[in-house]
């Protein structure tokens, strides 16, 4: 389907069925059959790649890590200890699936196949919409027993690549809707670049204490000199091996990250909306090659934790008949023009 420079088809990804979209300079690649991960934006004209993927070659490490390419989709996400989930007086239990801490890591949506809705381009844009239904006899039903929609709409202009998640509660009870994307940045996005090239600043707050489950103390921790460059005019993103929780804390009314190459002036924005509290930054033990922002709505071990207003740890409920949705852009601008 075509329609002047924007265009959306079927295609692959390796040996994975893909939908491509294109506009202008700008290409994406979505993987419904892996948790509708979209595993690739890229300013082809600029040999600019975005996030990190496997390689077309290597595309079945996708499906073997899901969590690490792309943009994965965590519902529930991070780390639930012991996999319990207290819920409006009943505790649910998930699966414990990390073995070093006892907990239930990242929720189950970004390995699972999704299902394609719809995919077109008009003279604005091309874009791609997938969806999960989970009902009775679901793959996870059993572990969260709630009635609800998730739907993932990716949108590719020239403003760059919008992401756009709406979950509608079609229940007849309140479901919890704690959500996060473990989203993937390559750095050097350039390859004409190094790792040390770039600068990293993200809208984080305070930092929580991490116990050896990887689990929230209740503790907050004093940033270091480079976190607070983190939040202010940007730090190298390998400086130190990272795997940190945050609050978000909105500069001008915006939450976001900001990759800049310092020797193009390129800064790649990942503005991700309000709605989410709070970030987790990993950066695979400072491997040089890609890190991970990732905004999250709710404090890690959420349903566990007392003391603290739902609202605050991101405890949130979604009342049935009810719509969440939120807005997210990856885009590019360049500060030295």
């Amino acid at each position: 389907m075509v329609q002047d420079t924007h265009t959306a088809y079927e295609g692959t990804y390796g040996s994975f069925a893909a939908i491509i979209l294109k506009s202008g300079p700008y290409e994406a690649k979505m993987i419904p059959e892996i948790g509708g991960n979209l595993v690739s934006f890229r300013d082809v004209e600029r040999g600019h790649s975005y996030l990190r993927e496997p390689g077309e070659d290597h595309a079945e490490e996708l499906k073997e890590n899901p969590g690490v390419f792309g943009i994965p989709v965590l519902f529930p996400p991070n780390r639930f200890e012991d996999g319990k989930f207290p819920w409006n007086g009943k505790v649910y239990h998930l699966p414990i699936n990390e073995e070093a801490t006892g907990n239930h890591l990242h929720g189950f949506m970004h390995y699972i196949p999704w299902q394609v809705v719809s995919f077109g381009a008009n003279e604005q844009e091309s874009f791609v919409v997938v969806e999960q239904i989970v009902r009775e006899g679901h793959e996870f039903y059993k572990y969260l027993p709630f009635e609800y929609t998730i739907r993932l709409r990716y949108t590719l202009s020239g403003l760059g690549l919008q992401q756009q998640v709406t979950i509608i509660n079609e229940g007849k009870e309140s479901m919890p809707n704690l959500l996060a994307f473990h989203t993937a940045i390559k750095a050097p996005f350039d390859e004409t670049s190094e790792a040390a090239d770039y600068k990293v600043k993200a809208t984080i707050g305070q930092r929580y204490e991490l116990n050896g489950r990887s689990l929230p103390t209740g503790n907050i921790q004093p940033l270091s000199k480079e976190e607070e460059l983190l939040k202010t005019e940007g730090v190298n993103p390998y400086f130190e091996a990272m795997d940190n929780h945050y609050t978000s804390e909105p500069q001008n009314g915006r939450n976001y990250m900001e990759l800049t190459n310092t020797k193009t002036g390129d800064t790649l924005v990942y503005d991700v909306g309000t709605s989410y509290k709070h970030w987790m930054i990993w950066n695979n033990n400072a491997s040089n090659q890609f890190f991970c922002p990732e905004p999250q709505m709710n404090l890690v071990n959420a349903p566990n934790v007392t003391g603290k207003s739902n609202e605050e740890i991101g405890l949130i409920a979604l009342e049935p008949g009810t719509v969440f949705e939120q807005a997210s852009r990856l885009y590019v601008v360049n500060r030295s023009l």
